[in-house]
């Protein structure tokens, strides 16, 4: 046991990952004897979606600390996270539509669940059903766009309470703790998960199926790639005024340990460090708009459920309309922003936005043996966001030394 947890979770799933494909091609439609073992695992990441999005949502809010700081630092912060969330998921939605990954696999030989109606669901009924009208209903019933809201009204109520405040916000910060301990005890099960759907994915659906989820991870790294060079490079150089090469070269350190690690949470003392002593951000600017980018900056993650539910809907021939494009946007958004900043916390997010637009949750089996190699790259572009976003606020503010920043010649 100490052997097999000795191993980095990344290379396990890898391993998993290859395993699951030879087997899968060995076995052949044999192998939907063991889809059980993924199906328990996407059970387990269905089970986390209510508790994480509502302690992470509330203790992320709450996190700010005093509601006036939304002022001067925190508004720019957040309607940058906001735009460029907004931007990161119609990006998803533009190139899973134009290059479509998912058409064209043919389902037929396996029985799968059935193919909600598409959602018919009029923009009044929609601005109606975001308001919680039980909040406990909400819960039980696993509708997440009103949950999010509640959330948010959850964690201003605590900003404004204060000292009072302060005994609830510790409930929420020890149970968000405490969820993200969860999901890291689930991702363990991961291997487990991996090879037992990909050996189902290659079994029974065969090499075209495996060339679409291809196709997927392609556009997952160009997405992210895509937010990087030009949202962010954009922000450092017309909106910040400084140097894009330097501010790159700044954080080579957080881009690398995020690569590896897949985890905002576990970068964030690095991506500190980098703004401070590379970027010469400000020790007050740096820590409150990172730590609360490394919370609900996810522009990686919403490029990716952008991607996922249409990769999702072109597998199963579920017909999206405007609105529910609209919904994808506004949840793929939110979603990022209840999403842990560990491994795995994507996954768990799918399963809101493919609820709310009908797109089938087996879905989340196709891309589960994936996952992992495309969240890498999502949390690299998470966390350069939150660095691009300190930096861009700090200029704003003059809250940067720029001739601490580091010059080409210091390289």
């Amino acid at each position: 046991m100490k052997r097999w947890l000795a191993v980095p979770l990344w290379q396990r799933v890898i391993a998993a990952l290859i395993l699951g494909i030879i087997a899968g091609r060995m076995w052949g439609p044999g192998a939907e004897s063991i889809k059980i073992i993924g199906d328990i695992f996407v059970a387990f990441i269905k089970m986390l979606v209510v508790p994480l999005i509502f302690f992470s949502l509330v203790a992320g809010v709450a996190s700010i600390g005093d509601i006036r700081k939304l002022g001067r630092i925190g508004w720019r912060a957040l309607l940058l996270f906001v735009v460029t969330g907004q931007m990161a998921v119609w990006l998803g939605l533009f190139l899973g539509t134009v290059i479509a990954p998912g058409a064209g696999v043919d389902t037929s030989s396996i029985e799968m669940g059935a193919v909600p109606e598409p959602n018919e669901t009029t923009w009044r009924e929609m601005l109606l059903g975001m308001v919680p009208q039980s909040p406990v209903q909400v819960m039980a019933d696993v509708n997440v766009l009103p949950l999010i809201i509640f959330s948010l009204l959850l964690g201003i109520g605590i900003l404004m309470a204060k000292e009072q405040g302060e005994p609830v916000l510790k409930i929420f910060d020890s149970g968000s703790i405490v969820m993200q301990k969860v999901t890291m005890v689930v991702m363990e099960l991961t291997p487990f998960g991996v090879f037992a759907l990909m050996a189902w994915v290659a079994g029974t659906l065969g090499l075209e199926a495996l060339a679409a989820l291809g196709k997927l991870v392609f556009l997952n790294y160009l997405g992210c790639l895509l937010i990087i060079l030009l949202i962010y490079s954009g922000m450092i150089k017309f909106i910040a005024r400084l140097p894009v090469r330097d501010f790159f070269r700044g954080i080579v350190d957080a881009i690398a340990v995020s690569y590896s690690t897949a985890s905002s949470n576990a970068t964030l003392p690095v991506t500190l460090r980098c703004a401070e002593r590379n970027l010469g951000i400000s020790n007050s600017v740096a820590s409150f708009v990172i730590s609360l980018g490394a919370t609900i900056n996810m522009n990686g993650t919403a490029m990716y459920l952008g991607l996922a539910t249409l990769f999702g809907a072109q597998i199963f021939g579920v017909d999206l309309s405007w609105g529910d494009y609209f919904m994808i946007s506004i949840l793929g958004t939110l979603g990022a922003v209840g999403a842990a900043g560990i491994p795995g916390a994507g996954l768990i997010m799918m399963a809101l936005v493919f609820g709310a637009v009908g797109v089938p949750l087996e879905t989340i089996a196709f891309v589960a043996g994936v996952d992992r190699i495309m969240d890498m790259m999502r949390t690299t572009t998470n966390v350069s966001g939150d660095a691009a976003v300190a930096t861009t606020v700090a200029s704003l503010t003059d809250d940067i030394d720029r001739e601490e920043m580091i010059s080409a010649d210091d390289v």
